[in-house]
């Protein structure tokens, strides 16, 4: 009869040595953000490509906020109907995604 509870107390003492997790902390761990400048411009300064394809493409939409970056791509912070959205475009007029 000891060597049954002997027996069972050694399984039930080996599931627990298996159940422990370990935490393995990495220190070096570096996360870079890349992130793009954009300076902010008034609606005036956005190219006439863009402003006409932005007429075309979303008909009744209004520049609430835009930006440029280096590269001369522009962020606009629009209005359409009762939703504001984030386009992006080249300096051509051309949309791009971001």
């Amino acid at each position: 009869m000891k060597n049954l509870f002997l027996a069972a107390a050694l399984v039930l003492g080996g599931f627990a040595t298996q159940a422990a997790t370990t935490i393995d902390a990495n220190e070096n761990l570096v996360i870079t953000v890349n992130q793009e400048e954009f300076t902010e411009i008034s609606a005036d300064e956005v190219p006439a490509a863009i402003t006409e394809a932005l007429e075309r493409d979303y008909a009744g939409a209004t520049i609430d906020k835009a930006s440029v970056n280096e590269a001369k791509e522009y962020k606009l912070e629009v209005t359409i109907g009762e939703e504001s959205t984030v386009l992006y475009a080249n300096e051509n007029g051309e949309w791009i995604q971001k």
